[in-house]
């Protein structure tokens, strides 16, 4: 690493700011965020153990679900530990290659989870309309290749965004980062040199992650709310709209909180850069918070489930 004319050539060492304006009370704003981890934690862990140890709970949406928590906890747990570290134990420090390593399993697993949404929303939807062929479509290998597909997708997507920050970005106005963890372009916009296809690859990995995954979830309800309303009994129409709560909750938060961070980072100079970075953590945070809890209440099999484990623990 040198330094030419105020910029830094290729810092092998990178510094955390954590949320610009707010240096002096984020060992306070720490606390909320490790609280929710710790739930999350705990929520998500609960999940894929009712899930793992109840055979009737292994049908495809339930997998899915069991992926989705899986992917939260990964999600979480990619961010809040140096998040504490940063706000708590001033440890601001991260190697380059190692903030790229982090900026690769946080894009992944955002996309992964956008992933299993879909094949959530897939499931439901081939489950409404087509209900007399969901089990000979939603086969356990079709499960198994959607849970591969859901994970490489995303996996390899990201790699090109690594690669053109290593190998075009060279020089550096700073080695201060204004966030808590490595975002793609927090980390592009340190760089003096042109960043046109570094942007471009950005938007267009985000297109066909998430733009995509988003447009056929909406289609998916969308055929899902026609054909229920079309459903001749009430009761029938309850029962179908129900099973489609928790799903079209989790889907709303999350990609409401997505475009959000999205947009505000590509064109967010109105908004203060605290409440920017701010949100940004917990767009990250409250979907693993809020899943074990969005299918915990409303999915009455896994509340079944849950409630008769504690109270075979009680009886014991």
């Amino acid at each position: 690493m040198s330094i030419m004319n105020d910029t830094v050539f290729m810092p092998s060492v990178l510094t955390f700011i954590g949320i610009p304006g707010l240096e002096t009370v984020q060992c306070w704003i720490g606390i909320p965020f490790c609280a929710m981890y710790i739930i999350a934690l705990m929520g998500n862990s609960l999940l894929l153990i009712v899930i793992k140890s109840e055979p009737s709970l292994h049908e495809p949406m339930y997998i899915f679900l069991a992926m989705l928590g899986a992917t939260d906890i990964a999600l979480s747990t990619s961010i809040v530990p140096k998040m504490l570290g940063i706000f708590w134990f001033h440890l601001s420090e991260i190697y380059f290659d190692a903030c790229l390593f982090q900026m690769w399993l946080i894009h992944t697993f955002q996309g992964i989870e956008s992933g299993v949404l879909l094949a959530m929303a897939l499931d439901r939807y081939v489950a409404i309309c087509y209900p007399l062929r969901h089990a000979t479509i939603f086969t356990q290998q079709l499960v198994t290749n959607i849970g591969v597909g859901v994970t490489l997708r995303p996996a390899i997507l990201v790699i090109p965004c690594l690669l053109l920050i290593k190998c075009r970005l060279k020089l550096y106005r700073t080695k201060l980062i204004s966030h808590t963890y490595c975002e793609h372009m927090a980390l592009v916009k340190l760089a003096t040199e042109d960043v046109y296809i570094n942007k471009f690859y950005g938007l267009l990995g985000a297109f066909i992650i998430g733009g995509l995954d988003f447009i056929l979830i909406t289609l998916s309800y969308t055929q899902i709310f026609i054909t229920v309303f079309h459903l001749p009994q009430k009761e029938a129409r309850l029962k179908a709209f129900n099973t489609c709560i928790p799903h079209i909750c989790v889907f709303l938060q999350f990609y409401l909180l997505a475009f959000f961070s999205f947009f505000t980072h590509r064109s967010g100079s109105y908004i203060p850069s605290y409440m920017h970075i701010t949100l940004s953590n917990l767009y990250l945070l409250i979907p693993p918070f809020l899943n074990p809890f969005v299918y915990g209440v409303k999915t009455k099999h896994i509340r079944d489930k849950v409630a008769k484990m504690f109270c075979s623990k009680d009886q014991a």
